[in-house]
Formats: structure tokens, sequence, C-alpha cells
């Protein structure tokens, strides 16, 4: 397996639709002046950070179970920030909707300047012909409240593209997260 560069992911983005929306470039502020980057880099992809979020909460006080997921841990919030409380996490999802070819592994790390404020973005590599829009976990390790902001660059993903097909792609298999749109809580 080979990392690949940006001239790759453009061609693969004109040839398969691998990111909708694309940004083909590096974009470091809007009309309301800088942001924290997103689009192609020299070798990855910065993706952003739609509006939507699960904030998690407490006041319920329900056991956190993955096989037993209950969705009144969260407050819905669509807003152009998202306040963590501290030692607290949300979900997100990617504004840009993934078509992953069957011989690619993609890898998505934080980017630095979340990382720098306590703020860790955890997910899970993005398999052979999976697509969707990425659901996004952000961690406040802070014992402060902690912002994240939507459709800015949140973390990178990395793409690795090996010599020959796997042999049963996520698509295959019939994952439970194929095709996801807007935030997803666990699925078992």
């Amino acid at each position: 397996m080979t990392i690949k560069s940006d001239k790759w992911i453009r061609r693969m983005v004109e040839q398969n639709q691998m990111i909708e929306p694309f940004e083909s470039r590096q974009v470091k502020e809007n009309g309301t002046g800088r942001i924290v980057s997103h689009g192609t880099s020299s070798y990855g992809y910065d993706i952003r950070c739609a509006n939507e979020f699960k904030i998690f909460t407490n006041i319920n006080s329900v056991i956190v179970d993955p096989k037993q997921f209950a969705p009144e841990s969260f407050v819905d919030v669509n807003a152009d920030v998202c306040i963590i409380p501290p030692n607290s996490f949300a979900l997100a999802r990617s504004v840009e909707y993934f078509r992953i070819p069957r011989n690619v592994l993609v890898i998505c790390l934080g980017k630095s300047t979340y990382a720098r404020c306590g703020i860790i973005v955890n997910v899970t590599p993005l398999e052979p012909e999976w697509e969707g829009h990425i659901t996004l976990e952000f961690s406040n390790t802070t014992p402060l409240p902690a912002k994240i902001y939507a459709n800015e660059g949140v973390a990178q993903l990395l793409f690795l593209e090996s010599d020959e097909e796997c042999e049963t792609s996520y698509k295959d298999r019939k994952g439970k997260y194929q095709g996801q749109r807007g935030v997803t809580l666990p699925v078992t």
C-alpha cells in the first residue's frame, strides 16, 4: 500500500466521484476571515463537519452501551458552532459524502489545531467500497467547555491504495453503516 498525493485524489474524484462536494485546493479563509483549513492538501484531504451535532448529556443517567444505545443520551443542535461540555463529547457528520474505491483504505486523523486545544477527533477507517457521510466524534478532554466550528476543517483523511483489490469489501459484507446520511448512532 502507498499513501496517495493531491494529484491522485483529484483524479479519483473525477473518475469515481469519491468526494462530494470536493474542494480541489486547501481553503484557509472565507468571506469573514481565517478559518480552520479544509480541502485537498499535499497527501490528504481535510474534511469539514456539518452543522448537525449530537451533544452527549448525562441528564438521564443512562449507561453508555454500544449494543443498546439510548438516543436520549444526546441533545440535538443545529448551529454554526458546537459547545462541548468539559470531559464530554459530541457527534457530528462530515459535510462531504464519500465513495471509497475497492482497492483503497482511508485513515482519518484529527487536525492539530483542535488537538492543541485538547479536542480529540475519533473516526474509524473508511473501508474499501464504503460510502456515506462520516460520523465524527469529538472528545473534549479539558475541564473547560470547547468549541467546534461547522463548515470548517476538523480532520484529515489519508488515502492508502493497494496493489490489488480486497477479496471482500465493506459493500460485499453489507456493512451496517453503508450509505449512512446524517449523524449515525451505534447500530447492532
